[in-house]
């Protein structure tokens, strides 16, 4: 500060708007009188870090870009299989909490149970949280509510997580009929982003954990570029094509 009291007093004036919602003092640079005066006076917060001005503001862009992001709620559950997060849906008492405890017993993590706090990051990006009062529990009926951190230990669950993968549990029904080839590729729509969605129907017999996990690695196989139902079509296509004979003319017999 190489200038006078007053000539100081004046460079501050602008920072009495009422439209300036706090002072930062960067660098833990010693705060001028007259700045401590006029925050007093406007009763503007005055704030000091020790971070370099550069630093302050990619850190305050971030904590904006944060608390700024579209957000919404589900009901549902979260998981972590394999790297890809896996957002259960289905109606309640369906088994989405008992198939996410079998994946957490399989060393699978748990990020939320019930409700599922998504914020859209960029603008294909979502990710999914645990409210803060329930994260880290799941409600199981006949056990009642668990504490996953608690019992599997901190390896067993993770705050948020990048939703890739939307598996809808559907009842069973004959009438219904469910892909079996994997071609038709549909989506769920989160935040204006679409995500990749499967539905499993439930019925006795069927291991929903499983098919879950190989949901996961097979999602896993088409962000790399490999998409198993397509390169399968494409063999069976090259297959029919070869074996199919050549059509013959009628004067082909004929000499």
């Amino acid at each position: 500060w190489q200038i006078t009291s007053d000539e100081r007093l004046r460079a501050l004036q602008f920072l009495g708007r009422p439209d300036i919602p706090c002072v930062i003092v960067t660098k833990g640079l010693k705060v001028p009188d007259e700045l401590t005066a006029l925050c007093e006076r406007t009763s503007t917060p005055l704030l000091v870090t020790r971070l370099l001005s550069s630093q302050l503001i990619s850190k305050l862009q971030a904590l904006l870009e944060e608390k700024l992001a579209p957000s919404t709620n589900l009901h549902g559950v979260l998981v972590d299989v394999f790297g890809i997060g896996a957002l259960i849906l289905g109606k309640s008492g369906i088994g989405k909490s008992e198939c996410a405890l079998d994946l957490i017993m399989r060393h699978h993590r748990l990020v939320a149970d019930d409700v599922v706090e998504i914020k859209r990051k960029g603008p294909d990006v979502v990710f999914g949280s645990g409210n803060e009062l329930i994260k880290h529990h799941m409600e199981i009926r006949g056990l009642g509510i668990l504490n996953i951190k608690d019992l599997f230990g901190v390896a067993a669950v993770r705050d948020r997580k990048r939703i890739e993968l939307v598996v809808e549990l559907v009842e069973w029904s004959d009438d219904e009929e469910y892909d079996r080839i994997g071609i038709d590729e549909r989506t769920y729509t989160i935040l204006d982003v679409d995500i990749p969605m499967l539905t499993v129907p439930v019925r006795p017999g069927r291991n929903i954990t499983t098919i879950i996990e190989v949901a996961a690695r097979n999602q896993l196989l088409k962000i790399q570029g490999h998409h198993s139902a397509w390169e399968f079509q494409e063999r069976l296509t090259k297959a029919m094509a070869q074996s199919t004979p050549p059509r013959r003319s009628v004067g082909d017999d004929v000499e």
